[in-house]
């Protein structure tokens, strides 16, 4: 019956809509008429500090008549203490003697009897309640809750410990008296955990402890491991670094032994290395033999050996301490016989790099003055191109290859017979440079000694091809036999025809411009476009 009613009897939109409206206004003016006492919901404050708690009456109407305000403070749930009272004809009461002097009413009138508390303790923390005492409506009320905050007093700390094989706590760190309670987290670069406790205090504070543990090492020692405490009222977290200290006993190493002490050899030193913590309190040398050698001389972790001998053919032994133990270390020195003084050996290496050096100089010099020398035994006279002693200023142009050619001036005719074909002789060695080209000495010996106005008597054919400028080589080449120094003597000779005359030389300038010195009527063309002597001896 009533899902039948309600399909014949259906609400229009615009009256659904008016409807809702109306109810929401209703239930606000019942909110409004409900709180009537105005009040912060929540206060933030630090101990030592002040703080205000405010609170305003507020009534619409002005029908309400208020008789008297309290301020009642809740520290837990279900404990109420009154610690300040206001009636406008008996005035103001602080009946706490726990607030005594620290509270007051900014206002003295019911309308607005907001107080301050002074010197705020950490226990002042709770819910702090506005209540007005009113008619006709009876009592109404606002709640404030007080929330004490503390800076943690935060410290981290090293643990001394000894190294071992159990995990135990090497550093702690503490967030003390804070509230809200800190969190403290580790950074570490070493193994290990953490653990975390927290202690209330009597005033609400809170009390956060964290140590960190491992099994400590002594390559742990000096590891660094970093406390980071979180707390509400810090800006950033606040960040501390410390270093770990394990203990141990020392460590120890003799170093300096080379492997080289020869029977001779001074101020030999070895040095004890010692590594512990806390550091090594005494450092002593021994000798297996027994009593230290008298060379030997001892200065802490040092011993050096004055002058190396067989007495310190030993093991030398070397002890270190501390609180923890001792560490010790041996090493056994072996000594050799010099077999040659080391200080000299640089000098001696140097004496024979420098022979060395100097031999090698002198075979490169020997070397190139002997290939000097050839070069000089092959470029003796002039070749191709070369000016010859053939008249004023005449050349010999013509080339006739790397022979020695004899030309005799006689006086026969042009086949070669006769006392005109005897004449000077022309020279044309072996040994040109790579385009043939005579050397000057050649060219100077010939033309001084083959010139036709050469002063006084001309010399003889024995001594042109031996004269002084001329070396042993030469000479043997152009050794003559008893024939040819007759014809050659017959140029002026004392028992020859003294009054014969050297042929007449002339200069022809063949191709290129080269001057071509040759006996008249004595050269002969060739079909090759060379041109040579009739009387020409090859040899």
């Amino acid at each position: 019956m009533a899902r039948d009613h309600a399909a014949r009897c259906r609400v229009s939109p615009v009256r659904n809509a008016w409807l809702t409206a109306a109810a929401a206004i209703l239930l606000a003016a019942q909110g409004i008429g409900a709180q009537k006492v105005r009040v912060e919901d929540e206060l933030e404050a630090y101990p030592t500090e002040s703080v205000d708690l405010r609170c305003e009456f507020i009534d619409g109407g002005g029908r309400t008549k208020l008789t008297q305000v309290s301020w009642i403070w809740e520290p837990i749930d279900g404990q109420r203490d009154n610690i300040a009272v206001y009636h406008p004809i008996y005035g103001q009461s602080f009946p706490n003697p726990s607030f005594k002097n620290r509270v007051i009413f900014l206002h003295n009138n019911l309308e607005n009897p907001s107080i301050r508390i002074s010197n705020l303790k950490m226990s002042d923390a709770g819910r702090y309640t506005c209540e007005y005492a009113t008619y006709p409506t009876g009592n109404e009320q606002g709640t404030s809750s007080l929330v004490m905050l503390a800076k943690p007093k935060n410290s981290a700390k090293v643990v001394t410990v000894q190294a071992g094989s159990e995990s135990v706590v090497v550093a702690q760190c503490e967030a003390a008296d804070g509230k809200p309670a800190a969190t403290i987290k580790w950074l570490a670069s070493v193994g290990g955990n953490h653990s975390t406790s927290t202690t209330n205090g009597p005033d609400g504070t809170v009390t956060v402890r964290s140590e960190y543990q491992l099994v400590p090492t002594p390559a742990d020692n000096g590891g660094e491991v970093t406390c980071m405490v979180d707390q509400r009222t810090q800006e950033r977290p606040w960040v501390y670094p410390v270093k770990l200290s394990v203990e141990y006993p020392p460590s120890v190493s003799i170093e300096g032994y080379d492997n080289n002490w020869y029977v001779g050899r001074s101020d030999a030193v070895l040095l004890c290395m010692a590594s512990g913590n806390p550091e090594p309190t005494t450092v002593t040398w021994t000798a297996a033999s027994g009593a230290l050698p008298d060379t030997v001389v001892v200065s802490g972790n040092k011993l050096t050996v004055r002058k190396v001998d067989d007495a310190v053919n030993t093991t030398f032994i070397c002890e270190v301490k501390n609180k923890h133990g001792a560490g010790r270390h041996q090493i056994t020195t072996i000594v050799i016989e010099a077999l040659e003084d080391p200080s000299s050996a640089g000098v001696v290496a140097g004496a024979v790099i420098g022979s060395l050096l100097a031999l090698l100089l002198v075979v490169a010099l020997v070397a190139v003055l002997l290939s000097r020398s050839r070069r000089q035994q092959r470029r003796g006279y002039p070749g191709s191109g070369d000016s010859v002693a053939a008249g004023a200023g005449g050349s010999n142009g013509g080339d006739y290859g790397n022979k020695a050619r004899l030309l005799f001036s006689g006086t026969g005719g042009k086949n070669g017979t006769g006392a005109n074909n005897n004449g000077p002789v022309y020279t044309y060695r072996e040994g040109c440079d790579a385009t043939g080209t005579l050397t000057e000495k050649a060219n100077d010996y010939h033309h001084h000694h083959l010139h036709p106005a050469s002063m006084g008597n001309p010399p003889t054919a024995h001594d042109i091809l031996l004269s002084g400028e001329m070396d042993e080589a030469d000479r043997r080449k152009f050794d003559l036999d008893d024939s040819m120094e007759e014809d050659y003597d017959r140029f002026g000779a004392p028992g020859g025809a003294g009054d014969m005359q050297p042929p007449a030389y002339h200069v022809h300038r063949g191709h290129g411009g080269e001057e071509d010195v040759y006996l008249d009527d004595d050269m002969e063309s060739q079909r090759d476009g060379s041109v040579i002597s009739r009387t020409a001896i090859y040899v």
